[in-house]
C-alpha cells in the first residue's frame, strides 16, 4: 500500500511539474499607441519554463499575412505547436515569439506614402520597447530576429534592411518583395490625393530592395551581410517570380543567405511546414557559433 501511496505521489508531482512547464499563447493583449492614436493588439508566445523562471529569452518577431491579424499565426500557423515540438527536440532554444497587428484599421508594415498612418515608427519605437520592458526579453540585437509570410514577408525584408543594426536573422516568406520601379510605386500610389511625384521617388527608394542597397552606406551594407537570411517561396506561388528577383539582387550585392524553393503554394500548408525551419534557423543566431 505505502509503495502504491509513493507512486501516485510521484506522479500527481510529475504531472505538476509538467504541466508548470508547459508554454503559454496569449492571444490578445494590448499596447497603447501614441503614434497610431490608438491601442494596438498582438498575440504572444512564451515558452516552456517562462512562468516559473527568472530567465531572460531571445524573440522572434513573427508577421502576418494580408487579409489575417495577429491572431493568425496562432489559429492558423499552429505558432503554440509547432513551436514547443522544436523546442523539446532540442532544434531550438526556448524564445519569445511576438505576433502584431497590422490588418486592423489600415493593413500594411510601413509608414503610409502620405505620413497619417505610420506603423513602422510604431513598431521599432512603441511595440519593441513595450515587448522588452513588459516580458523577460533579451534586447541586444544577437537575440532579436523577424520573419513572416506574404506582406509579412515583405516587412521581414524592409524592416530588416531598414534596421540591420537591430536583428540577427531575418526569415522572409513567399514575401511580397515591393517595388522594382517608380511605375510599380505610381500604379499602387499614383490616385491617392496629395501624392507627388518627390513621395513617390522617396517611396519607392526606400521600398524597393535595389533602391536600398543601392543607397546604403557601407557600414549599412556590412550590417546587412551580417543578418543571417533565410529566403523560401512555393515553386507555385504568386510571389515566386519577385522570390527569384530578391535571391539574384542579393547575390549580386554579395549579400550571404540561404534562397530556398520548393513544392508548394501561397497557402498555410507551405507556411507551416517552414515554421519548425525558421525557428531552427533562427536560434542559431541566438547561440555562439
Amino acid at each position: 500500500m505505502r509503495k502504491h501511496v509513493i507512486m501516485a505521489i510521484a506522479l500527481i508531482c510529475a504531472t505538476t511539474m509538467a504541466t508548470a512547464q508547459e508554454s503559454r499563447v496569449y492571444e490578445t493583449r494590448t499596447v497603447k499607441s501614441d503614434i497610431l492614436k490608438a491601442d494596438r493588439s498582438y498575440s504572444i508566445y512564451l515558452p516552456p519554463g517562462y512562468e516559473e523562471s527568472d530567465q531572460s529569452y531571445p524573440v522572434l518577431y513573427l508577421l502576418h499575412g494580408s487579409g489575417d491579424v495577429h491572431t493568425g499565426w496562432v489559429q492558423f500557423g499552429q505558432v503554440q505547436n509547432i513551436a514547443d515540438k522544436v523546442i523539446a527536440e532540442g532544434k531550438a532554444g526556448p524564445m519569445i515569439i511576438v505576433m502584431p497587428d497590422a490588418g486592423s484599421v489600415r493593413r500594411g508594415y510601413f509608414n503610409d506614402i502620405k505620413g497619417d498612418f505610420n506603423y513602422e515608427d510604431f513598431f521599432f519605437k512603441e511595440l519593441i520597447p513595450h515587448i522588452e520592458k513588459t516580458y523577460r526579453v533579451r534586447s541586444e540585437r544577437r537575440y532579436r530576429a523577424v520573419s513572416g509570410l506574404s506582406m509579412g514577408g515583405g516587412g521581414t525584408l524592409f524592416y530588416a534592411l531598414h534596421h540591420p543594426e537591430l536583428f540577427a536573422a531575418a526569415a522572409p516568406l513567399s514575401a511580397a518583395t515591393g517595388s522594382w520601379s517608380v511605375d510599380d510605386v505610381k500604379k499602387q500610389m499614383g490616385n491617392q490625393p496629395g501624392v507627388t511625384e518627390e513621395k513617390m521617388q522617396q517611396y519607392y527608394r526606400r521600398h524597393s530592395i535595389e533602391g536600398m542597397l543601392s543607397g546604403a552606406s557601407e557600414s549599412e551594407l556590412k550590417q546587412i551581410k551580417s543578418i543571417r537570411w533565410y529566403i523560401s517561396c512555393g515553386d507555385e506561388d504568386f510571389l515566386s517570380e519577385g522570390n527569384s528577383k530578391m535571391h539574384v539582387t542579393f547575390k549580386k550585392n554579395e549579400i550571404p543567405h540561404e534562397y530556398r524553393v520548393k513544392d508548394g503554394g501561397h497557402t498555410w500548408t507551405y507556411w507551416r511546414m517552414e515554421l519548425p525551419i525558421v525557428l531552427e534557423f533562427v536560434a542559431k543566431s541566438f547561440m555562439q557559433h
